[in-house]
């Protein structure tokens, strides 16, 4: 079991930057695929970027791409999620998540059936 707790949500003006943290406990990080998904009030759960067990590979979600940065440190047992250029529509609460999959060793995973635990989330909100 491995728990995964975000922290650095908060509320920034469009334009601005912002950097989540996904910090994990109980387990060595990289063992896991790992992944950042975002839910807006009354929207599904989408996926924002992805990165494979030992940083080699990323992924990003089409309307991030170049704006968002997903890194890792696993000595740290932490994921990050640089997120610059912020916009209205990024407003979400984000979560991280962690996947046991085999295919995570070599591609990002950008489905959530891919992943095996969830954080609680970070709230983030842009305003206009």
């Amino acid at each position: 079991q491995v728990q995964l707790v975000e922290s650095g949500g908060g509320l920034v003006q469009a334009g601005g930057s912002l950097r989540l943290s996904c910090a994990a406990s109980g387990r060595t990080l990289s063992g896991y695929a790992m992944g950042w998904f975002r839910q807006a009030p009354g929207k599904e759960r989408e996926f924002v970027a992805g990165i494979t067990r030992s940083g080699g590979s990323t992924a990003n979600a089409d309307s991030v791409k170049g704006r968002f940065t997903i890194s890792r440190d696993n000595a740290k047992n932490t994921v990050y999620l640089q997120m610059n250029s912020l916009k209205p529509e990024d407003t979400a609460v984000y979560y991280c998540a962690a996947s046991k999959a085999l295919s995570g060793i070599g591609v990002p995973l950008q489905r959530g059936y891919d992943y095996d635990y969830w954080g609680q989330g970070t709230q983030v909100t842009v305003s206009s």
